[in-house]
């Protein structure tokens, strides 16, 4: 059983969010909380096994409230959010606070739309109670100690993730040199929150990171992060590659899709793709993952003991995709090691 407390200033949504908790056999609402004041006392009552926080709150707001949770008692929390640009920057702030995921509200009407997010709002619940919460800082990769010796407009640096993956893919990017190949990223978000994402690896690494826009050109120092609402696909120009958006159906439930953006890279560039497939639940990315292994690309899942939720890369080292398992501080520098060993076997 699930212990839930939800905390939510807006009456409405504490009586929406917990007739959703009460009507499942394997959850138990133990407390909805209208501020933070009470949520503190609920949490010390009922030791829940997860939070939904809403991030706009009086008197002591959900990121404040977060960052003492976090350091005082972890506890798996799911943050309910807005689509504003404020909450987008909010939300991505929480997930570097500790928070495990996040449910944006939806557009439409509170009453209607949080009916439509039931089954999203539950399985976020369910995959919260079953993740690692971190107590500390998020892992950092170490800087890396070998520096690329050139600057290859021919390789590929491809990492895919789900949840926990906003901070994971930080740790990875923000340790790799100015002069590292381009980077393609996937990760799973809804659209309104990849651009500021973008904006936050951006800050964080020596590499120029944009939310793509389609048909770009992939330039050495710089990573693409999939937008919110499209698959991303990497496509062969000539010498160049470029990006290729579109809007099709989900592929292995979601949109943009792991898969998609590795599957494209197995046509497009082959070996001379280093790829990773980091924390995430489900198990997209791990079929494309196993298709650049066999086209003779270099991979790597991040291990269980880092990972927030052990899903998508156990189901890829289950198919034999990856090449090396390893813990996320390290995959940075395995990238480097294994680029100057393919640059060096060019020059043979």
């Amino acid at each position: 059983m699930i212990k839930v407390l939800v905390v939510d200033d807006s009456a409405l949504i504490r009586n929406l969010l917990g007739e959703i908790i009460k009507n499942e056999n394997d959850m138990q609402l133990v407390g909805a909380a209208p501020d933070a004041y009470v949520a503190k006392k609920m949490v010390k009552d009922f030791s829940p096994d997860v939070i939904t926080l809403d991030i706009e709150m009086p008197k002591v707001d959900g990121l404040r409230f977060l960052d003492v949770l976090m350091k005082a008692r972890p506890t798996p929390v799911v943050m309910i959010s807005t689509l504003t640009e404020a909450g987008a920057d909010a939300t991505i702030r929480s997930l570097e606070l500790g928070a495990v995921d996040f449910v944006p509200k939806p557009k439409l009407g509170v009453v209607q739309g949080i009916e439509d997010y039931r089954e999203l709002i539950l399985s976020k619940i369910r995959m919260a109670a079953r993740s690692k919460v971190r107590q500390q800082k998020p892992a950092q990769a170490a800087k890396c100690t070998t520096k690329l010796s050139y600057s290859s407009t021919e390789k590929i640096i491809a990492i895919g993730a789900s949840t926990g993956g906003t901070e994971a893919i930080k740790a990875v990017i923000s340790a790799l040199p100015a002069n590292s190949p381009a980077v393609v990223i996937t990760q799973h978000m809804p659209p309104g929150f990849t651009k500021t994402y973008a904006q936050r690896l951006d800050a964080c690494s020596q590499l120029k990171v944009v939310e793509a826009k389609g048909d770009e050109r992939l330039l050495p120092g710089h990573g693409y992060l999939a937008p919110g609402d499209k698959h991303m696909e990497i496509i062969r120009s000539g010498a160049d590659y470029r990006i290729r958006l579109s809007d099709g159906p989900r592929v292995s439930g979601h949109k943009p899709s792991v898969d998609v953006m590795f599957t494209s890279l197995v046509e497009a560039a082959g070996s001379n793709v280093v790829a990773s497939l980091l924390t995430g639940m489900g198990k997209d990315g791990a079929d494309g993952l196993l298709a650049l292994k066999q086209k003779g690309a270099f991979t790597i899942c991040q291990n269980e003991e880092t990972c927030v939720v052990y899903g998508m890369p156990k189901v890829a080292v289950g198919l034999g995709a990856a090449e090396k398992v390893l813990p996320l501080e390290a995959i940075a520098q395995a990238f480097i090691n294994q680029l100057e060993k393919m640059q060096a076997g060019s020059r043979l």
